[in-house]
């Protein structure tokens, strides 16, 4: 996978708040962490920040999927990620 081959699906113009921005951002970080990791196997402390963004895209998809479906559903499949799982 090239460098410039992350994702660029939303408008530059957004605002960096609104929860699409930030899902968008955390999921261009976990692709370069999880590219950097595939060479470094043993780089444990990039391995761990790659868990904190994890914890923190699903808490905000969480509260999106809750807060309104539709933007939810639109987001998660312009970035190609997968559905949460239901309990």
């Amino acid at each position: 996978m090239v460098k410039n081959a992350f994702i660029s699906v939303l408008p530059q113009e957004g605002n960096p708040g609104s929860v699409e921005f930030q899902v968008f951002s955390f999921t261009n970080k976990i692709r370069k962490l999880t590219l950097h990791l595939e060479l470094h196997k043993k780089d444990f402390l990039s391995e761990r920040g790659l868990r904190i963004i994890l914890g923190r895209r699903q808490r905000l998809l969480a509260y999106l999927a809750k807060k309104n479906g539709v933007r939810y559903e639109k987001l998660v499949s312009q970035l190609d990620i997968r559905e949460r799982k239901t309990r």
